[in-house]
């Protein structure tokens, strides 16, 4: 089954979403750093700094793995056509919702999820500090990725309904490689000289893509119908009726 994000548009979606990424988890890399050890420069260890990014985003494929083969192993069961039509309006339905807090200056739905989660995973977190090691960078990455992020979860649930496990991996892999920059930017204090990037414009254009999104999934059967795109194009195996 055809996902409704497409990898360029989850690296994309990162990308865009720096300025938010910034907000979240700039503070979080700049004290990794002051308490990062240091190499022969004087500066903080590359290798555990990119633990930290690395770990972060296998979390975010780890549950976009999980999450999505627990709902596909659910759907098999039901009639595909139903689950294709209502996967359909799930999808732009979220897409419009994301689109629209951003809009309103939100951050996104985790639907109570991260929180959740956060609760149980940040003891361990703070376990492995102080960080010594590039196996411990990794672990303590990996649990970063789960601190609540409304944005985060909110790709999360989009990349679910796409119901194919490995697919859903890799739109989060994508996504979390679109927000690498912005954060390896906060962790060498270079946050301010990419700021450009959280301004409003910015996060308006991220908004009316996911607008756009959700209008062409919701539409994808008439548009195929009606004006000639190759079906390939739109989200979930859109056919015409």
């Amino acid at each position: 089954m055809s996902g409704g994000l497409s990898l360029a548009g989850a690296l994309l979606l990162g990308l865009l979403a720096s300025g938010h990424c910034l907000l979240m988890c700039g503070g979080i890399a700049g004290a990794l750093a002051l308490a990062t050890p240091l190499n022969a420069n004087g500066r903080p260890r590359l290798d555990l700094l990119l633990g930290y990014q690395f770990g972060r985003i296998a979390s975010y494929m780890l549950a976009g793995l999980s999450l999505t083969g627990v709902g596909a192993a659910l759907v098999q069961f039901v009639d595909q056509d139903h689950v294709r039509l209502a996967l359909r309006w799930m999808s732009a339905a979220l897409f419009a919702l994301i689109g629209l807090s951003l809009l309103g200056r939100g951050r996104g739905f985790d639907f109570g999820l991260g929180r959740h989660i956060w609760n149980r995973l940040a003891p361990i977190g703070r376990r492995l500090l102080p960080v010594r090691n590039l196996p411990q960078a990794l672990a303590f990455g990996a649990v970063w990725g789960w601190m609540p992020c409304g944005l985060v979860y909110s790709v999360l649930f989009i990349a679910w309904l796409s119901m194919d496990p490995l697919r859903s991996a890799a739109i989060m892999l994508m996504f979390g490689l679109g927000t690498l920059p912005a954060v390896l930017a906060g962790t060498y204090g270079a946050g301010k000289s990419i700021g450009f990037i959280g301004r409003s414009g910015m996060r308006s254009s991220v908004a009316i893509a996911l607008l756009l999104f959700a209008v062409l999934t919701a539409g994808g059967p008439w548009l195929a119908a009606h004006s000639g795109l190759h079906p390939h194009w739109l989200q979930f195996d859109c056919v015409s009726p």
